[in-house]
Parts: C-alpha cells; structure tokens; sequence
C-alpha cells in the first residue's frame, strides 16, 4: 500500500511539473492569437475568445526570408557534421595509427578553449578572406571542428563487436565500406543525438549573425525576432508569433529523434 501511494505521489508530482514548465509554452501560443490590447490582461487567459488568425498571416509576410536562411543554415550544420564526425569518430576508435590518443587527447582539450578567446582572430581571418557578411562563418567551422560529435561517435563506434567488422574483412570490404555500410548503420541513436544538438545550436544561434552578418536579407531568424522586438517593442502578439513559429520546428525535430536521442545519450558512454 505504501509503495502505492508512493508511485502516485510521484505520478501527481511529475503532472503539477509538467503543467508548470508547459504554462509558458501554452502562454505563448494563446497571445500570438489575441489582440494586442488583451496580452497583458490580468487575470492572463489562456485561451483566447476570438482568436486572430490574421498575426500569423502578418508574422509570415515579414519573416520569410530569415527563415529560409535558418533553415538553410541548420541543414548545412547538420549534414556536415554527421558525416565530418561520423568519420573522424571512425578514425579515432576503429583505425590504428601512430599518435592516435594523443591526437584525440589534443581534439577534446581543443574543447576547452572558449570561443570569446578566438573570436577576434577569427573575425581578422573571416575578414581578409572575404566572408563577412556571407553565410559561411555560420556553418563551415562548426561542420570541420565538431569536438562533442566526434567524441559521441567515437564512443558509439566502440561499443560495435569486433567480429562484426573482421568478417566484413575476411568477405573483402574496403575500410570504406566497412564504414558506410557495416559500421554506421549501427550508430543511428548517437548519429539522431548528434542530428538534435546540432541542429538547436544552428536553428537558436543569436551571436553568430550578429557578429558576421550585416545585410538584413542573409540574417537568421533569431536575428530577426530581437530586431522586431525592439522595432515593434508593443506588438507582443506578433511576437508571440514569431516566437511559436520559431520553436515550432524544435519541438517537431525533438520528438522525431526522441528514440533515438535518448539512446544516443545513455548508450555512446558505456565503453572506451
């Protein structure tokens, strides 16, 4: 009896949590559909008596561009680095060769380092080649230094049998092959994780377009939300719009991966 009451103290704890971390979410959903003389109505509703559509309409017509770029921008991030990291995280747990460790040891403390500290030199070699103001300084170091991603498929690849990858040997696969066909396959729950974090790094990166993007038309659309937010400062309702549009594609990307994702995250740490 006790263990009882103890599972649904537990069940009706979780509920009250949950409910308390959805009331934002539900919040900005029901503002982005109501006037905007009735958002900050206290007691707050939430759900609206008459909801307008016609924000959405609105919010579409002025951020389509910025949403193009962020879309473009989290495919390219996530492409990349599934396959730069995948092989590389190959490499480091499959392939033998001199310096390996030490190579990987200097790959993770490469992690370290904090991004301000290079910014500045960074900015001078973006600069002097020509790409500020492009999408490049965006996604191409992000896909060719992916520390975390080439660690977790390092792990994901270590907990491969051996004997799978001798007998691919024995039937003549080339090392390629081997690791397209017979290796990668067995990672996809590090490769979703990988996919996930990714693509949150790309879809929510605020500093990036700001520092190397000045046009408006190559911005992203987080640029884009803090620039309306201080143009349109009192028209939350299209804010909130914004805002759903925004986390819309986050919540969707989540719960496709979220198999996999978990298992990514639980599995990639059981060997090496």
């Amino acid at each position: 009896m006790s263990r009882l009451v103890l599972r649904v103290a537990l069940y009706l704890t979780m509920v009250v949590l949950a409910v308390v971390f959805l009331l934002p979410l539900v919040w900005m959903v029901s503002s982005s559909l109501k006037p905007e003389a009735k958002v900050l109505e206290l007691p707050p509703s939430f759900i609206p008596t008459n909801p307008q559509w016609a924000n959405y309409v609105e919010i579409f017509r002025l951020i389509p561009v910025f949403l193009f770029n962020s879309i473009k921008l989290a495919v390219y991030n996530v492409v990349g680095i599934l396959i730069v990291a995948s092989m590389a995280g190959y490499a480091f747990a499959r392939i033998r060769f001199v310096g390996r460790d030490v190579a990987f040891m200097i790959l993770l403390a490469t992690a370290m380092i904090p991004h301000i500290a290079y910014l500045i030199p960074q900015y001078l070699v973006f600069r002097q080649i020509g790409w500020i103001d492009t999408h490049f300084p965006l996604w191409v170091p992000r896909v060719f230094t992916p520390v975390f991603a080439t660690f977790l498929m390092r792990q994901s690849f270590l907990t491969i049998p051996q004997e799978l990858e001798d007998a691919a040997k024995i039937d003549g696969a080339s090392t390629f092959t081997i690791y397209w066909r017979i290796m990668l396959p067995q990672t996809k729950p590090a490769l979703a994780a990988i996919g996930v974090f990714t693509f949150l790094e790309s879809w929510n990166d605020l500093f990036g377009p700001l520092i190397f993007i000045n046009s408006e038309r190559l911005q992203t659309l987080p640029v884009a939300l803090a620039q309306f937010q201080g143009e349109y400062f009192s028209q939350i309702s299209l804010l909130m719009c914004g805002a759903t549009v925004a986390v819309v594609p986050v919540i969707a990307v989540f719960l496709l991966a979220q198999r996999y994702f978990i298992q990514g995250i639980t599995m990639t740490g059981l060997k090496g």
